[in-house]
């Protein structure tokens, strides 16, 4: 096999939209006519089943960033990449330490797309620091780190200490050709195309990070003035407790947790309304898949990436985190004067694949 233009090492833990975006990128890449290796941490996910042709998949023995750096030292040793594009920050730290080892010259380019400040600020002071501490050695030689946001970026300058001329920002690469045509499919839930009760959508893990439980208690609130239906699609470790606070406000035949779904697309364009309730992000995919479909969608104002995404509520209303009853308003508000779908698909126009895959291309060049 002729050697690989860029090389691309992530972890593919779960069903997280990294890994999502990682493929979506790579795609996008062949498509260009570039030639990738893609070295998978934990290779045996759902994600790469939908892996195109075009890809040398390199699946690791290692099953954590802490234990994959001998063999990452090796593959640098014998490929001698131009550049390696690493998903996620511990795969990114793994990286520098393998070049390290390796002696190679190779392109460390980081990719962080959640705001780490935000993700540890619920933490115990004492685990945020043990977080925070090897962030600050860790990134040392980084050639650059791509940013899903200026909120993530400004974010990375500070826990990094990493120089503003090395951080750049790349939009992630959410709407392709796949996405688009998936979106046409019929949506599969018989509330849909049902009379009298517009669907509201929620989408992510069931975790703590996205709240789903103030989605419901809001959900609630908007009962006393606006009949309507919730879909929280997902799995998770609240699944439970999401089921016993919907029990509990007796909300059990108007809220559904159909779990995870092998075509979200399909129920966001079906949908009347995309709601993220999110403590924290980084470039919310679920948000922006939403809108390029052309669904109305209410936001929380969590760091980072909703407030870029919808212009400070030009494209959508922005609530504060946690806050139930403005969230229930914000929903009433656009179900009753929803925006156009064009007007919502021309927001999105900088996060496509294909402008994304050019902008790394570009910054991945030595």
């Amino acid at each position: 096999m002729k050697r690989a233009a860029i090389t691309v090492f992530t972890s593919f833990s779960g069903q997280g939209g990294v890994e999502r975006m990682v493929l979506n990128l790579v795609e996008a890449f062949v498509r260009q006519g570039i030639q990738v290796d893609l070295l998978a941490l934990k290779g045996d996910s759902e994600h790469l089943r939908e892996l195109g042709d075009g890809v040398n998949l390199i699946r690791l023995k290692a099953r954590h960033s802490s234990t994959v750096v001998a063999e990452l030292a090796q593959y640098l040793r014998r490929e001698k990449p131009a550049a390696m594009l690493v998903a996620k920050d511990r795969p990114g730290r793994a990286a520098l330490r393998a070049r390290r080892r390796a002696g190679v010259n190779t392109r460390i380019v980081i990719r962080l797309g959640t705001n780490l400040s935000a993700a540890m600020a619920h933490k115990p002071r004492w685990q945020q620091w043990l977080r925070q501490r090897p962030l600050r050695h860790g990134y040392r030689g980084v050639d650059a780190i791509v940013a899903v946001s200026h909120g993530v970026a400004e974010d990375a300058r500070r826990v990094t200490g990493v120089a503003a001329e090395k951080i750049h920002v790349i939009r992630n690469p959410v709407v392709t050709p796949k996405m688009l045509e998936a979106a046409r499919e019929p949506a599969t839930h018989p509330w849909f195309g049902q009379q009298g009760r517009p669907v509201i959508l929620g989408a992510g893990r069931l975790t703590e990070q996205k709240d789903f439980a103030m989605l419901i208690r809001a959900f609630a609130r908007l009962q006393e003035k606006t009949a309507a239906r919730l879909i929280i699609l997902g799995d998770g470790s609240k699944r439970q407790e999401l089921a016993s606070l919907i029990s509990e406000l007796q909300l059990t035949e108007l809220v559904d947790l159909p779990g995870f779904q092998r075509n979200p697309h399909a129920w966001m364009r079906a949908a009347d309304l995309f709601v993220l309730s999110s403590r924290w992000e980084g470039s919310p995919n679920v948000l922006t898949e939403a809108i390029a479909l052309g669904t109305p969608v209410v936001s929380t104002d969590c760091p980072s990436g909703p407030a870029e995404l919808l212009q400070n509520g030009r494209f959508g209303p922005l609530v504060p985190v946690g806050d139930d009853r403005q969230l229930a308003e914000a929903m009433s508000q656009v179900l009753n004067h929803p925006m156009d779908r064009d007007s919502l698909q021309a927001a999105a126009a900088d996060y496509t694949a294909d402008n994304a895959a050019k902008s790394y291309w570009r910054l991945c060049q030595p």
